[in-house]
């Protein structure tokens, strides 16, 4: 559920007209609902009220801080992936036992930001990385708790690029060479402690199935390493779900946590799980002004003033986003029509073949369930500045991102004169 919707023939967020704050705020802007990121988040939580567990949210769907804050200031932890997340997370107030940190590609600086900031553990992607960790923490003279990302070979049934726990995925190692790994760092390393198994398939999954058969191959493994006398405290089973874009219909939280649940009895662990998605996706719109209409002999343009590098998703992957009128200004009317932006690309559309609202020049359009992975994977393609975001709460907003000016595109830019252009010269 989210918080927005028409109030008569206008669109509002919370307490707010969207109108309001594009006038105001200008576009293209994102704008988020306090509210609803909330209600998201204990959702998940009261899921698995009935066992231990640590919510992460996943940072990388979306990390303004203000948004990281929200979670935050209701007992969230967080799911990183670079080091650049940790700074984020920790700016936000996130506790720092309450932060994993995954990605299959930790620089070694990373690592060491990490272990200084006394994060809860690290999930493993391979045994070099692993060996990295035992060697930094030993230089550091400190120790450091870890998951292996155990690839348990399922198809989550998604997007093939959001799809992370086959074979052929670059994600985590395979159980049996998980099992060898966990007994080698028992063993022979010793700056490392082993507290918990990390399994993630994917993003985007609308049914239980893969979650399910997923669980069944990791608790195999948990059982054999508790045979092997190791001590794993944590059962991270990832993030995942998905939401409701068009007409997806996936399983609500409660029945997640109930097949969890099952699945799990008898282990004693904590559960962590990192939902990024599910937590953001249907908190946030984009919006954006209508520039221009083109009636053409075979399609209709809506031109918008965002674009693919506001928004990547529809380019990136296809995927549907409900465009709707900030205003109905025309009595229900609607046109078939592809939904554009300015940017040089056929690739550069937002809706193709949509039948959505009639709308003219001046008016404004609001692209739903774009929380997740809008802003965080906008861009400046077409030197265009990226677009300023604002967080709603009840009747008030604020912007919680200025938007870019030209100034900043070239802030850390440098125009090379003078000796480099001779030297060019008399080459």
């Amino acid at each position: 559920m989210h918080f927005f919707g028409y109030r008569g023939k206008n669109f509002y967020a919370e307490g707010v007209s969207v109108g309001k704050i594009a006038r105001e705020a200008g576009t293209p802007v994102y704008i988020y609902s306090d509210r609803t990121l909330k209600r998201h988040y204990h959702a998940f939580s009261a899921a698995f009220a009935k066992v231990p567990h640590l919510i992460c949210y996943s940072v990388k769907a979306n990390s303004n801080v203000s948004v990281l804050g929200a979670f935050a200031g209701e007992g969230s932890g967080f799911d990183i992936v670079s080091g650049g997340e940790l700074f984020r997370a920790l700016k936000a107030g996130a506790d720092p036992k309450k932060i994993v940190f995954s990605g299959v590609g930790k620089r070694e600086d990373e690592i060491e930001y990490a272990l200084r900031s006394r994060i809860l553990m690290f999930n493993v992607e391979s045994p070099q990385e692993l060996r990295a960790i035992d060697r930094i923490a030993g230089r550091l003279k400190k120790r450091a708790g870890f998951a292996i990302r155990v690839n348990p070979d399922v198809d989550p049934k998604t997007h093939p690029y959001i799809s992370t726990g086959l074979k052929k995925n670059k994600f985590g190692i395979e159980a049996a060479e998980a099992v060898k790994e966990y007994i080698y760092a028992k063993k022979s390393l010793k700056n490392v402690d082993a507290i918990g198994i990390d399994c993630h398939i994917g993003s985007q999954i609308t049914q239980l199935e893969p979650f399910v058969d997923a669980l069944k191959k990791t608790r195999e493994l948990f059982l054999t390493l508790r045979g092997q006398g190791l001590d794993i405290k944590y059962l991270d089973m990832g993030g995942g779900l998905g939401i409701t874009y068009d007409q997806e219909a996936p399983p609500h939280p409660s029945r997640y946590g109930e097949a969890v649940i099952e699945g799990t009895k008898g282990l004693g662990v904590t559960l962590i799980f990192e939902p990024g998605r599910s937590m953001v996706g249907n908190a946030g719109i984009l919006v954006a002004r209508v520039l221009y209409t083109k009636e053409g002999t075979q399609k209709n343009f809506v031109i918008v003033d965002a674009a693919m590098n506001d928004l990547a998703r529809p380019s990136l992957y296809g995927s549907y986003h409900a465009v709707k009128a900030v205003k109905d200004a025309y009595k229900g009317a609607e046109v078939t029509a592809d939904v554009v932006g300015p940017i040089c690309e056929s690739g550069d559309f937002l809706a193709k073949d949509r039948i959505i609202p009639r709308v003219k020049p001046g008016d404004y359009i609001a692209v739903m369930s774009a929380g997740a992975y809008g802003f965080s994977m906008s861009s400046n393609y077409n030197t265009r500045p990226r677009a300023a975001e604002v967080m709603v709460k009840g009747r008030e907003y604020s912007v919680i991102r200025e938007r870019e000016t030209l100034k900043d595109l070239i802030r850390n830019e440098r125009f090379v004169k003078g000796k480099a252009a001779r030297k060019k010269k008399r080459a």
